[in-house]
């Protein structure tokens, strides 16, 4: 039997943890990403529009994933949260700029707030 150790990823790439979370953990050949909303990693203050959010959560999840050694196509499976699920169509369509087919396994969530006032909220697992 093998054991899997945790590895905890950072990167300056991605939002600094706002909380008692890390970026990411991987364990074996699987990444467990956290959720990223639209904060600019540089300023740590959220990006204005839902638009301009949406972008930053996948540049976000991107960095990430590049930073476990991975890239979005690796990714499985991902949870998307919206304060508004009239932006839907609007995720969809930014999400189709940074993943292409097959995409990985998805739900989308309608929430009723996000921290620190964000409209979406993202996160992943990804198999490297």
């Amino acid at each position: 039997m093998t054991t899997n150790t945790k590895q905890i990823i950072q990167t300056q790439g991605a939002p600094a943890a706002i909380g008692t979370y890390s970026q990411a953990v991987k364990v074996g050949n699987t990444v467990y990403m956290s959720g990223q909303i639209g904060l600019d990693p540089e300023t740590m203050q959220m990006v204005e529009s839902i638009e301009a959010q949406i972008h930053r959560v996948f540049q976000n999840l991107k960095a990430v994933a590049e930073a476990a050694g991975g890239s979005l196509t690796d990714v499985v499976k991902l949870n998307i949260f919206l304060t508004d699920l009239s932006h839907f169509v609007l995720v969809n369509t930014i999400m189709a700029e940074y993943f292409s087919q097959p995409y990985p396994a998805r739900a989308a969530v309608g929430v009723a707030s996000l921290p620190r006032g964000a409209l979406v909220e993202a996160d992943a697992v990804m198999v490297v």
